[in-house]
C-alpha cells in the first residue's frame, strides 16, 4: 500500500504543499480555516509525518542510542528499563539494539546510532569498540558505558566489581564446606565473566586443598545450563564438583535442573551460585542463591549521566560509577 504523503494531502485540502507543512507545522503562519482544513484532509487520509523530517526540522533526534549484549537476559532488560526510566523524564526516548553476543551486530549498532543522529549512546560493550566509540564521540555525540569500563579513562562509565562478585560467590560456597568448585561461564573474551571467574580464583587460592575447574560455553541460556547439569551429573561423585559458580542466573537455573533431573541433589551434592539476582532467582523450583547486581538503578544512572554530558556537563564526578555486590542466599547452596 502506497504511503500518504504530505503531497497527498496538499491534493485532498486544495492547497499547495507549502501551506501544508505550514499549517501542520507552523500553524501560526496560516489561517484558522486553513489549518482545519488541512488537518482534515490529513486525517481523512490518514497521513503521519516522517519522524525524520521533524527530527531535521527540530535540530534533534530525541533519541539515546543504548547497546546491550543479549536482552533476552532479564539483567539487560532491566537495565534497559532504568535507562528509559531517566530519559523519558527529560523527554528522550532510547533506540536499543541488542547484540546477541555478536561482535558485528554491536557495531552495526553503533553506527545506526551515528545515522540517526542519537543525542548520546549507551553502549554495554559484548567486544572492543574504540574506533567505532571514537566515530560517535567525533561527531559530537557523548558516550557513556554501562556494566564496563574504559581502560584509557577517556569515557565516563556505570560499572560493577564482577571481581568482587566472584569471589564473593566462591568463598560463600567455600564457607559451607564445598572445596571442588567449577565455574560455569560463557565466552572468556567477555570482560564481566572473566573478571567473575578472576575472583573466584582468589578465594580458591586462599585455602589450601581447595580447587577450581572453568567450564566454557558459547551461550548462557538456560537450554545449555541444562546440558551442563546433566553433563556433570554423568561424572562420578568423586570427580563431580560439589560448588559451581554459574556467570548468569539463566545458567544456573538450567544447571540445577539438569542435575535435578539426574538424580543430583541441590545444594546437598552439589550446590550452585548464579549471577545478576533475576526475578525468577527468588521462585525457581530450587530457589537460587544469586549475586545481585542492581540493573535497573545502574541503566537510570547511566542515563542521567549521559544527559548530564548532552547537556554539556563535564567534569570528574561524572567519570565513573562503580557498584558492589551483595549475595543472596537461598535454598541453592543451603540445606533447610
Amino acid at each position: 500500500m502506497k504511503r500518504v504523503g504530505i503531497r497527498d494531502v496538499a491534493e485532498r485540502a486544495g492547497v499547495s504543499i507549502s501551506t501544508v507543512s505550514n499549517a501542520l507545522n507552523r500553524p501560526h503562519m496560516v489561517s484558522g480555516r486553513l489549518v482545519d482544513r488541512v488537518r482534515s484532509a490529513a486525517d481523512q487520509l490518514g497521513y503521519v509525518p516522517l519522524q525524520a523530517a521533524q527530527q531535521l526540522r527540530a535540530g534533534r533526534s530525541g533519541l539515546v542510542g543504548m547497546t546491550v549484549i543479549n536482552i533476552a537476559n532479564p539483567f539487560f532488560a532491566d537495565m534497559v528499563a532504568g535507562a528509559e526510566d531517566a530519559a523519558s523524564a527529560a523527554g528522550l526516548r532510547v533506540l536499543v539494539g541488542n547484540s546477541s553476543d555478536d561482535l558485528a551486530k554491536e557495531r552495526d549498532h553503533l553506527e545506526l546510532f551515528e545515522r540517526v543522529q542519537v543525542e548520546g549512546a549507551l553502549v554495554s560493550p559484548f567486544g572492543p569498540l574504540e574506533p567505532w566509540l571514537r566515530r560517535l564521540r567525533g561527531r559530537g555525540i557523548p558516550v557513556v558505558l554501562v556494566d564496563a569500563i574504559d581502560d584509557t579513562g577517556e569515557l565516563p562509565s556505570v560499572s560493577f566489581d564482577d571481581v568482587a562478585g566472584g569471589r564473593l560467590a566462591a568463598e560463600h560456597l567455600l564457607a559451607t564446606g564445598r572445596r571442588r568448585l567449577a565455574f560455569v561461564g560463557a565466552r572468556a573474551e567477555v570482560r564481566q565473566v572473566r573478571e567473575r571467574l578472576q575472583g573466584a580464583r582468589h578465594a580458591v587460592t586462599e585455602l589450601p586443598g581447595a580447587t577450581l575447574e572453568p567450564i566454557w560455553t558459547q551461550r548462557t541460556t538456560s537450554d545449555l545450563g541444562v546440558a551442563f547439569g546433566e553433563q556433570l551429573a554423568a561424572r562420578s561423585a568423586a570427580d563431580r564438583p560439589d560448588g559451581v559458580v554459574a556467570s548468569n542466573d539463566h545458567l544456573a537455573i538450567g544447571l540445577v535442573h539438569g542435575l535435578i533431573s539426574r538424580g543430583v541433589r541441590v545444594p546437598e551434592d552439589v550446590a550452585v551460585v548464579g549471577y545478576d539476582d533475576i526475578e525468577f532467582a527468588a521462585i525457581a523450583g530450587v530457589p537460587l542463591t544469586s549475586v545481585r547486581q542492581p540493573a535497573r538503578e545502574m541503566g537510570r544512572t547511566a542515563a542521567e549521566m549521559l544527559l548530564a554530558r548532552i547537556n554539556g556537563a563535564r567534569g570528574s564526578d561524572l567519570a565513573s560509577v562503580v557498584y558492589r555486590p551483595d549475595l543472596i542466599v537461598r535454598a541453592s547452596t543451603m540445606s533447610a
